[in-house]
């Protein structure tokens, strides 16, 4: 029989999550990845990677509709409150207190240097998880050249990822009706 998981795991799992989660949305992906995937076996990858690539698409900050996904999908409606509890937790704390010595903070050499070396880190975050997302989304001709006609128009045309995304998703949409009709011939 399967071990229940309790909402006070998914808590202190999403609240390690957040203490460790610098640099947003973008960073959250190998963290969880870690966690409730490979350690915890609490979702699949895909399912994962699916709720990352939702979440990127809907208002919001990205860890925080992430964090809803993957807690409802373990536990219903307590589980999400839980996970997004356990998220911001220490995010929260952490800002009430550095904002009484913020401007002592900031212009500290110290300060200054450590966050110098967490952007070089979540750099790092980001690149793994764009590695991670390029080997489950493009994996065929048809993702390539769709990948590479979003890349060309938002870095030439200058045009809005958000309308990329929508035209992605209908061309996603049309490319999978296709597939599927020609494979019922």
């Amino acid at each position: 029989m399967e071990k229940s998981i309790t909402l006070g795991e998914i808590f202190l799992t999403f609240l390690k999550t957040g203490i460790i989660l610098l640099g947003g949305g973008y960073v959250i992906l190998p963290i969880l990845q870690s966690e409730i995937v490979e350690k915890r076996n609490w979702l699949t990858l895909d399912e994962l990677y699916d709720y990352y690539a939702v979440s990127q698409s809907l208002p919001g900050l990205i860890a925080i509709n992430i964090s809803i996904f993957a807690g409802y999908r373990i536990s219903g409606k307590f589980g999400a409150l839980a996970a997004v509890c356990g998220l911001t937790f220490s995010a929260f704390w952490a800002i009430i207190a550095i904002s009484a010595i913020l401007s002592k903070i900031v212009s500290n050499s110290l300060v200054q240097g450590v966050f110098w070396g967490v952007g070089i880190a979540v750099i790092v975050l980001i690149f793994s998880a764009v590695r991670e997302m390029w080997s489950k989304s493009v994996n065929d001709k048809t993702s390539l050249l769709i990948y590479l006609i979003a890349l060309c128009t938002m870095l030439i045309i200058e045009i809005s990822p958000v309308y990329i995304i929508i035209i992605s998703a209908i061309v996603g949409i049309i490319c999978k009706s296709v597939r599927k009709k020609q494979g019922k011939k």
